[in-house]
């Protein structure tokens, strides 16, 4: 089973990751430190989630340990805000200062829609609706390109992209940098089998977010039934002598899909790192993969109105 996906230029990203959304800065920084201590070395963050300041403390102190530097994979995203191509690199060298580091392995365009620039994370009208940008996202990833070309990052990506928008950036004249990964949201209750093989087939690597459910998530419907609940996966859990979150850990591991489970809690940032010991049978998979619902989590409502909204789908 591989512990790593491949990147372009000599990369690999390892396929278990830390999640750092809704995590403030404080608790991120403890958290990433116990992260690295017990093996990760793979960090998930994005300008979106205001915590990078929090913890490039623990980047910059485990760097001096060249080898250990070349060993972790930072991961941040270009935010919807940034979508202008006169303001990509500004973004980008932002999230590098406020990590401290002087490139990063995989930076992802958050997301296909670009917002109106400005202070706002999520610029609003007076119905809550989002406010978009003019931009396309096919001029978005230019500028994405020439952050490769400059050596500011080693390989591009995208986030929450659908099928089609896939193909339009695969289609795109003059493509010079292939997107390396698709980071989606995926769990049974939304395994996206179809998406996931499509990226698979062309070459790109896929991430899961949310891969426990996240019942959290600002939004979560009141009856939402938690997957850490779902009497189907603790019973698998049960078999395995593992926990629920172990179990959702390691179906996208063996799907091949990096996973980026998210928590503050030492304990639970250790179990979760515990998956490459056990394996789940063919007939498992089926039922994880099996499952009636259809609950996306992160869901964008307040950006239907966008013309690049990609989960027109659902």
């Amino acid at each position: 089973m591989a512990t790593h996906l491949e990147l372009p230029a000599g990369g690999r990203m390892p396929i278990l990751g830390l999640g750092t959304w809704q995590v403030p800065a404080g608790a991120a920084r403890d958290a990433v430190e116990f992260a690295i201590d017990v093996g990760y070395r793979h960090l998930d963050c994005a300008h979106m989630y205001q915590n990078e300041m929090g913890w490039r403390k623990n980047i910059v102190d485990k760097r001096k340990e060249t080898t250990l530097r070349m060993r972790v994979c930072v991961s941040p995203q270009l935010w919807s805000t940034f979508h202008e191509r006169s303001l990509v690199k500004e973004a980008c060298q932002k999230t590098l200062a406020a990590l401290q580091l002087d490139y990063l392995d995989l930076y992802l365009m958050h997301c296909p829609m670009g917002f109106k620039a400005g202070e706002e994370l999520f610029p609003a009208d007076g119905n809550g609706m989002i406010i978009p940008s003019d931009t396309d996202f096919l001029d978005t990833w230019e500028a994405m390109e020439e952050l490769v070309d400059v050596g500011m990052v080693k390989a591009i990506g995208v986030s929450n992209f659908n099928q089609n928008q896939i193909n339009q950036l695969l289609g795109k004249p003059g493509l010079r940098h292939k997107p390396a990964n698709n980071q989606i949201e995926s769990h049974p209750y939304l395994p996206q089998e179809e998406l996931i093989k499509f990226c698979q087939a062309k070459g790109i690597s896929v991430t899961a977010y949310c891969p426990l459910g996240a019942p959290s998530w600002p939004g979560s419907k009141p009856d939402h039934i938690s997957l850490l609940d779902d009497p189907q996966i603790k019973e698998i859990a049960l078999k395995h002598n593992k926990t629920p979150a172990q179990v959702l850990i390691r179906l996208q591991i063996q799907r091949n899909v990096s996973v980026i489970p998210k928590s503050v809690t030492p304990q639970r940032i250790e179990e979760n790192f515990k998956v490459f010991d056990f394996e789940l049978s063919a007939e498992e998979m089926e039922t994880l993969l099996g499952f009636k619902k259809r609950y996306r989590i992160c869901a964008l409502t307040q950006c239907k109105n966008h013309k690049d909204y990609p989960f027109l789908e659902d």
